[in-house]
């Protein structure tokens, strides 16, 4: 599923037109990505954690040349699915 069929599915299941379906779930998609910005996490309860994982700098290898590498610190986003989002699906 994309998010202009996701866009659909809201629409079609809230009676909202597509125009409304499209501006809420861009509001909350922008509103889950500012609150990581800011270093935030974001837990919605049955569906999962929204997150931001710190990642160190590191050592490591160029595949092509085998030279060392220094790889930047990073932020990187993380999910985990909660126990009612992890009980659909299986």
């Amino acid at each position: 599923m994309n998010k202009t069929e996701l866009i659909d599915k809201v629409a079609v299941s809230t009676d909202l037109s597509k125009a409304a379906a499209t501006r809420a779930v861009e509001a909350v998609l922008d509103a889950i990505t500012s609150s990581l910005r800011t270093g935030d996490s974001i837990t919605l309860s049955g569906f999962g954690t929204f997150s931001v994982s710190n990642r160190s700098a590191r050592t490591g290898r160029n595949p092509r040349t085998g030279e060392a590498i220094t790889i930047a610190a990073s932020k990187s986003p993380k999910f985990k699915a909660g126990k009612g989002l992890r009980d659909a699906v299986n």
